[in-house]
């Protein structure tokens, strides 16, 4: 699955990266998403970063409460996907090690 360009998803991106902290993101975010969508999302990016350390399907739906159907997908895409979650995964602890 790949997505299209075109000018709204590109305008949505560009809004994305005009964020420029944490609030800002939550109040973008609450306004754009419903919680549930927001929930999900960061959902799945705690089961990638569990499934890229080596954790078992049972250990990541333990952990996170993921459906076996979610784990599956994000394991898939960071198996055979566009590389978005290890980009990001790769650049948050980057800057966890910034911090230290």
């Amino acid at each position: 699955m790949s997505l299209r360009r075109d000018p709204q998803t590109d305008a949505l991106f560009r809004s994305m990266l005009s964020l420029q902290s944490v609030e800002e993101c939550y109040q973008y975010f609450e306004d754009l998403c419903t919680v549930k969508e927001v929930r999900d999302m960061g959902q799945r990016l705690h089961v990638a970063g569990l499934m890229r350390e080596g954790s078992s399907y049972l250990a990541a739906q333990q952990a996170t409460g993921a459906s076996s159907a979610t784990i599956g997908r994000v394991k898939r895409c960071l198996d055979y996907g566009a590389g978005g979650y290890s980009l990001i995964l790769d650049r948050m602890k980057e800057g966890q090690a910034d911090e230290a």
